[in-house]
């Protein structure tokens, strides 16, 4: 029988299992896998089947170009932005510690998903090449948050650093949202955004310091009489409490 018109269903497991890995192994290669692939699989796909097969590499490699070209935009903006002639510069770029922040922001390049995103990460490891920035531990902070972020988080970022002190009703406004009722997925949403960047460490309910930079107690607040208390929880959209940014947060360049 022609092997060409054996069908998947007719494959025992044991052979199942042996095709399944040499197009895993073909897979793990580089760009050059799509001949071994489909040698692998040639013997038990009909020609409809390796022609989606082939469809489908076609479109994986197609993604996997256009990420490299992204990779390849990122570093020439860099090295554009920063003086290679300066030593220092030069030795930055060049040291194992900023190769290490490359690598990093690469690894997740496929959380780095919109161009809001991208231009965030050339700032950040533009100024860390040129020695603009804080330490390395912060800036592999701020590239966790690029990639586990939405563009909505920093959109509600940027407005809390544009206006210390604001509130949720304030910064809902600001970014042009329409009034929307605490029950829907809006609300719930928004609030899931400011918990998000409140756990992270980006933003945090304003607090009043001394001259050193202690944080001072809040005074209580006075407590309504019984029967008189506010019969509903906190709103989504509070207008009351004041945001800021934290120290990490307000030293950080994906709001720039």
């Amino acid at each position: 029988m022609d092997s060409s018109k054996i069908e998947k269903a007719d494959l025992d497991p044991d052979t199942r299992k042996k095709s399944a890995r040499a197009a895993i192994n073909a897979i793990s290669g580089a760009i050059p896998f799509i001949g071994g692939l489909l040698s692998a699989g040639a013997s038990y796909w009909s020609e409809q089947d390796q022609e989606h097969v082939t469809n489908i590499l076609k479109q994986w490699v197609q993604m996997l170009e256009n990420e490299l070209r992204e990779k390849g935009k990122t570093i020439a903006e860099i090295i554009a932005r920063i003086d290679m002639h300066d030593e220092k510069v030069r030795q930055r770029v060049e040291s194992d510690e900023y190769q290490a922040l490359l690598k990093k922001a690469f690894r997740k390049w496929s959380s780095i998903d919109t161009e809001y995103k991208r231009q965030r990460i050339r700032n950040i490891l533009a100024n860390a090449a040129a020695g603009n920035t804080t330490s390395d531990d912060v800036v592999r902070l701020f590239i966790d948050w690029i990639a586990t972020y939405s563009d909505f988080h920093f959109e509600v970022v940027g407005e809390i650093y544009r206006k210390q002190g604001i509130t949720r009703r304030r910064i809902w406004n600001n970014l042009g949202k329409s009034p929307v009722r605490e029950d829907f997925a809006e609300a719930d949403l928004f609030k899931m955004l400011i918990r998000d960047l409140s756990l992270g460490s980006a933003i945090r309910h304003h607090r009043s310091t001394d001259h050193a930079g202690n944080f001072l107690r809040k005074q209580p607040s006075t407590r309504s009489p019984p029967g008189q208390g506010s019969k509903t929880s906190v709103s989504a959209f509070d207008d009351i409490e004041p945001y800021e940014l934290t120290g990490i947060g307000s030293n950080s360049y994906i709001t720039r």
